[in-house]
């Protein structure tokens, strides 16, 4: 007896986490999850950066800007998200623009403005939420399928913020962000018909791709294919990757017990190769903790933005949960050797606070479009 009057309390209790967390429209579910790898990633940031402490507090610092923009977003009502998104749209455009100007230069691209005195941002990244809420917008009350000028005009949509990306240089987030508005194309029901012709002009157009990328890019790509042609020049991130992963075994050689990226064989630790450092030091099996724990946040976010109140909620949502999936799946591809080394960062893992405010960002319109079903 005295047990089950323990467990009807412990129930109670829940119940009423579940219902004051329901209030502030923040989904008692997908909170923990993305709080469990946030912390997982901490653990193995750690390790990658030598325990250097202030990394550590640059990143919690990060995580707390999202998260208070993630609870905030999460109270705005859908109409707003509704009302501001060509607004929204157009100057992301415009800081684009602006990177061309005043842009900084790093690491081969010139992707970053910089505020003196405040903080360094990235425009592409908040593209990649504003592009979805454009294409939402567009599609909210167009009917199903839509029709091919609809769809041709979303094209040119996605278009230029994407050209705009893709010659910063940054190949990666330029994918990403035109999945993520493909993926509102998708959803909004475009007849297979026509999905089997725009893979076909783009297979055919893909010559054309090729030539308009850099040599830099072009590397990376015939890199992939032959990683040992150039084993010491462009195939080197390749080989320490898959390298770093294959010494990992199981069970890995233990946090902070990593050679490749301790003795610097492995490049860039802290942001897009810090997946190799979690295969190595925690093996096959933190690796398939970390994608189960992935699996079940885009499970989550996708029972949530069935649950939306509006196609506009729909659509936005199931864009941002692509836009997730293309995060994690890019960047473990990379490191495995399947796909070309691309800038791309570990979602909710690698260090850098753009990425994490983007995405916490993109978590608070989803319970929004959840919770705030009357609009």
């Amino acid at each position: 007896m005295s047990k089950d009057f323990v467990r009807t309390i412990s129930g109670i209790q829940g119940n009423k986490s579940a219902e004051f967390l329901h209030k502030i429209h923040i989904d008692h579910i997908l909170l923990p999850l993305i709080c469990f790898v946030l912390f997982f990633g901490l653990v193995i940031l750690n390790s990658a950066s030598s325990g250097e402490i202030e990394i550590i507090y640059a990143q919690l610092i990060r995580i707390g800007l999202g998260f208070v923009l993630m609870l905030g977003i999460a109270q705005v009502p859908g109409h707003y998200f509704f009302r501001w998104a060509p607004v929204l749209y157009f100057v992301s455009i415009s800081l684009l623009f602006l990177v061309f100007f005043f842009g900084v230069a790093a690491k081969g691209g010139q992707r970053w403005l910089d505020l003196p005195g405040l903080f360094r941002f990235q425009p592409s990244e908040i593209m990649k939420v504003t592009l979805p809420l454009m294409l939402a917008w567009y599609f909210h009350d167009k009917p199903a399928p839509p029709k091919f000028r609809d769809v041709v005009l979303a094209i040119f949509i996605m278009a230029l913020p994407v050209s705009l990306i893709v010659v910063q240089p940054d190949l990666g987030t330029g994918i990403l962000v035109g999945l993520s508005g493909l993926a509102i194309v998708f959803f909004a029901g475009i007849k297979w018909k026509w999905i089997a012709f725009f893979v076909l002009g783009g297979f055919l157009l893909s010559p054309l791709l090729w030539f308009s990328m850099t040599d830099y890019q072009q590397g990376r790509v015939l890199t992939l294919l032959d990683p040992q042609s150039d084993p010491l020049g462009a195939g080197w991130h390749i080989i320490q990757a898959t390298t770093a992963i294959g010494s990992g075994g199981i069970f890995g050689k233990g946090l902070l017990m990593g050679t490749q990226s301790y003795l610097e064989f492995l490049p860039e630790t802290k942001t897009d190769f810090i997946g190799a450092v979690l295969g190595e030091e925690l093996g096959f099996v933190g690796l398939s903790v970390l994608m189960v724990f992935y699996g079940l946040i885009i499970s989550r976010c996708i029972f949530m933005a069935t649950q939306s109140g509006s196609t506009f909620g729909r659509l936005l949502s199931g864009s941002l949960v692509v836009s997730f999936f293309g995060y994690a799946f890019v960047n473990v591809a990379m490191v495995c050797g399947l796909l070309p080394i691309v800038g791309v960062p570990l979602p909710l893992v690698s260090y850098g606070g753009t990425s994490i405010i983007s995405l916490m960002i993109g978590f608070g319109i989803i319970m929004s479009m959840r919770y705030h079903k009357a609009w």
